[in-house]
């Protein structure tokens, strides 16, 4: 050929970010399957560039005979010392090609092979470049949207953010900037696939990693994290340094660096609690900002009821239980709220039950209540050790006291359904009942 291809080559290399050694194999192979198109499969045919001169050669090889060649994969002794003197029979010698008879169609063969080439090594530096970036967050601009899923430009590679990795009600046009976190890098046939989420937890985390230093330090840490997407998250932190408060830390000066967040993310709502060994003071702290009164934890169902004032009992469920489900995740905890009105009934009834003992009352009854026997139906399979634990119950009263449990509980249960009953009765008769003209 007689272009220089070292500039060629020399710009493949700087626009598409593909190493020389590739784009020159990719050539050779090129020439070469374009020669064997021409010349056949079964020929003994080599592409080789030449760096010096910046051309592409080819050479074909064949076997030195004294006698007329049989086959083409031989030539003549007479001939062969015409391409090389020191020619001897039995040699092997290579025979160069002139490139220029290639036509239209062997040219087209090696353009075809050269563009697949290329863009195969093209989808492999970029599978490369963002297989390493998998948990990142990554800026770019949103360039289409299909099918509900959005289409999001990185610069040298296109990613795609799916609808369900979407947060609800968020809204993005064509062109506009986009932040998003890495959640995967597929090897797809069609090239390497990015998938993108803004709805994760790991995207809130790592939203707080970029504006909080002492978290990409390592001094405060966020030891766990829920998140329902455009509504409400919680995280819990803990510090290394006593000097140092979590808590403080994430919010920043006069909330700047919460607040950095809380504008990515189009306005949702952040808790930041203070992460801690116990239990206890760990799930009062994800249950902010609810106030509570008392807890009894159930080591084994790793169950809590968390007691609240009656006016704190809306704010600890939050809307739609909001509050509670995200306190249930961050902590892992079950955790049941009840209000300290129902709490008192409930008192009550155990104290009911508890008056088949002369000794037994109130007081015995708040007893039953720290240790987690928190309903009459719980009182009915309360083990014998635990009742007689309590002080005024004996072991020949623990019977008695099932026995009576179990028979409030079905009174109750049966005023429950009647009130239940008249109710559905009433509302019937008032909104869509049968009238008479």
């Amino acid at each position: 050929m007689e272009l220089d291809l070292n500039r060629i080559i020399d710009q493949v290399v700087k626009d598409k970010g593909i190493k020389r050694e590739v784009v020159i194999d990719t050539l050779q192979k090129a020439l070469l399957a374009a020669a064997r198109r021409k010349y056949g499969a079964e020929r003994e045919i080599e592409a080789q560039y030449n760096n010096e001169t910046g051309e592409l050669e080819l050479f074909e090889f064949k076997t030195v005979v004294e006698a007329a060649p049989a086959n083409d994969a031989e030539i003549g002794l007479e001939d062969a010392l015409q391409h090389d003197p020191d020619a001897q029979v039995e040699d092997q010698i290579g025979i160069k090609i002139p490139t220029a008879e290639f036509g239209r169609i062997a040219a087209q063969t090696a353009k075809q092979v050269i563009i697949q080439e290329v863009r195969g090594a093209e989808r492999q530096n970029v599978f490369d470049e963002y297989k390493d970036r998998k948990g990142e967050i990554v800026h770019g601009t949103v360039r289409r949207i299909e099918k509900g899923n959005l289409i999001v430009d990185l610069g040298r590679a296109e990613a795609i953010l799916p609808r369900k990795e979407q947060v609800p009600r968020e809204m993005f046009r064509v062109n506009e900037r986009i932040r998003a976190y890495v959640q995967d890098v597929l090897k797809e046939s069609k090239g390497p696939q990015i998938v993108l989420s803004r709805a994760c937890t790991e995207f809130l985390t790592k939203l707080f990693e970029q504006e909080v230093p002492e978290i990409y330090e390592g001094i405060v840490r966020i030891e766990a994290a829920a998140r329902e997407p455009g509504a409400r998250s919680k995280i819990a932190v803990v510090s290394k340094d006593n000097d140092v408060d979590p808590v403080g830390a994430c919010v920043g000066m006069r909330g700047s660096r919460v607040q950095a967040v809380v504008q990515e993310l189009r306005g949702e709502k952040i808790d930041i609690v203070p992460w801690s060994g116990d239990p206890v003071r760990y799930v009062v702290a994800a249950l902010a900002p609810a106030q509570v009164v008392r807890i009894m934890v159930d080591d084994e169902k790793r169950s809590m009821d968390v007691i609240v004032p009656d006016d704190q009992l809306s704010l600890a469920i939050g809307r739609k239980g909001q509050n509670v489900r995200l306190a249930v995740q961050l902590t892992r905890w079950k955790i049941d709220i009840k209000s300290e009105t129902y709490m008192r009934e409930v008192q009550a009834d155990l104290a009911a039950a508890l008056s088949v003992v002369a000794s037994a009352g109130e007081y015995e009854a708040k007893l039953l209540l720290d240790h987690g026997v928190a309903s009459l139906e719980e009182l009915a399979e309360a083990e014998t050790e635990l009742l007689a634990s309590i002080p005024g119950i004996a072991e020949a009263d623990a019977e008695s006291v099932r026995a009576r449990a179990r028979e409030l509980a079905v009174e109750k249960q049966k005023r429950a359904a009647e009130a239940a009953a008249q109710a559905a009765a009433s509302a019937a008769g008032g909104d869509g009942g049968p009238r008479e003209a």
